[in-house]
């Protein structure tokens, strides 16, 4: 009897190591497939990183020899069609790369709104609540953007009474402070007080943030935004001027636009651009890589474009 006993534990003994066993290798099996598994990810998105670097060597090409044969920018140019579907093929992956250029100063630069002493400027204010009010936004979101923008800690000003500082940021969960200092961004305005994800979405493709005072290309400008120029500019009318565009833009900016708007506004007027913004899509097998890049190009003769601003994710 004893015997048999000691048998039946030597068997329970050997089946219970090789059910160990069994959830060792299973383990390790598992631990092994995520390895290979992190790592194709991380040489996919390297291999997308540098295929959306060569997008950029890319346009930047694109850009300067525009310069060369172009002296104003206009939606019908090469550089503002969007990708056609690039693949990218290798003996084991595949995959494909897509992206757009937008001209930025076809957009209300927010930067504007401040001048280089620190003051507001008041013809950017201006344009900037005819903005909001053409998009249905509340225009107390001027003033509450130079708050964010300008360097001191006042609220408000005489021009614009309601504005939010520190006192008010600080009292939020989490607390945090105004920049005070010119955006890079144009989604830090996402931190102001009013400003939800709705409302952002709604004026998002109508603003950038690009260094010093820019002027506006009429060329590239949307209607909400040609409308913002002077309060007479109906939307039949900045419909009117993106159709009369469309064959190589204005032929001549200011003779068109002079009986339009002020002389002060006249003068924040261009046909041509510096400031571009460039989206890549990269997708390889199961990773998506989504880069953003602001090419900056020399207006001075040379044509050279640089980048000033590169993000992964979101700008």
């Amino acid at each position: 009897m004893m015997m048999y006993r000691q048998r039946g534990a030597a068997l329970i003994t050997a089946m219970l190591i090789m059910a160990l066993l069994a959830i060792l290798a299973a383990e390790l099996s598992w631990n092994n497939a995520l390895d290979m598994r992190r790592t194709m990810s991380m040489i996919y998105h390297d291999e997308g990183t540098q295929a959306a670097y060569g997008a950029e060597s890319w346009v930047s090409d694109m850009l300067r020899e525009d310069a060369r044969n172009s002296q104003n920018d206009h939606l019908g140019e090469i550089w503002a069609a969007e990708f056609p579907i690039l693949p990218i093929e290798s003996a084991s992956v595949q995959g494909a790369l897509t992206g757009e250029v937008i001209d930025l100063q076809g957009r209300f630069n927010i930067n504007n709104l401040i001048d280089q002493n620190g003051e507001i400027n008041q013809l950017a204010l201006e344009q900037f609540m005819r903005l909001l009010r053409n998009l249905d936004l509340d225009p107390r979101l001027a003033g509450v953007t130079i708050d964010w923008l300008d360097p001191d800690q006042d609220t408000g000003s005489p021009l614009m009474p309601d504005g939010a500082e520190d006192s008010l940021y600080s009292s939020k969960t989490p607390p945090y402070k105004a920049a005070n200092q010119p955006a890079m961004y144009a989604s830090e305005l996402m931190a102001i007080d009013g400003m939800d994800r709705a409302t952002f979405a709604v004026l998002a493709p109508y603003i950038t943030a690009l260094p010093g005072k820019t002027t506006i290309n009429v060329n590239t400008a949307p209607a909400p935004v040609l409308m913002s120029l002077d309060d007479n500019i109906s939307l039949a009318e900045a419909e009117g001027f993106i159709t009369e565009r469309e064959n190589g833009g204005f032929v001549d900016v200011q003779n068109r636009f002079k009986a339009i708007v002020s002389p002060d506004v006249l003068e924040t007027l261009d046909d041509s651009s510096s400031f571009f913004q460039l989206k890549v899509v990269v997708q390889i097998a199961t990773v998506r890589v989504t880069y953003y890049s602001v090419l900056h190009r020399d207006t001075g003769g040379s044509g050279m474009v640089v980048p000033v601003l590169r993000s992964f994710g979101t700008i």
